[in-house]
């Protein structure tokens, strides 16, 4: 299996984790038994780490398909090359490391670890076009 290929793989378990993470936060604020019940009504106000998590999800769910698209246009294409794999582990880095700078709610470093994953996607994604 190619790096890429492993990458992706790496990034599915962190999409995974981000699914988790303000779930169990979540169940911290509700409680079990609102969470296993049919959420009739709201619940409480969502906390702010709660709520900070489930945007660095919807962020990471974004550009995840994009990301699994270009590796997998890039595998079948034969494009898997140096810049591919400098880009995977760009864009995979990046992702870990944002998902706690935006928990901890810290900004313009947090903004410039997205663009750093964005760069990581385009490295991917030119030698598929060019």
């Amino acid at each position: 299996m190619t790096m890429e290929l492993y990458l992706l793989g790496w990034t599915l378990v962190l999409a995974i984790i981000q699914i988790m993470l303000p779930a169990m936060y979540r169940n911290r604020e509700t409680g079990l038994d609102y969470n296993a019940g049919p959420r009739d009504k709201e619940g409480p106000p969502m906390g702010v780490v709660t709520g900070r998590l489930f945007r660095a999800q919807k962020n990471l769910f974004e550009t995840l398909p994009l990301f699994i698209g270009a590796i997998l246009i890039a595998h079948v294409g034969g494009q898997e090359g140096a810049m591919t794999a400098w880009g995977a582990w760009l864009y995979f880095l990046a992702r870990i490391v944002y998902v706690p700078l935006y928990a901890m709610g810290i900004p313009y470093v947090r903004s410039m670890v997205w663009g750093i994953s964005l760069l990581g996607l385009v490295l991917v994604i030119l030698p598929v076009i060019f």
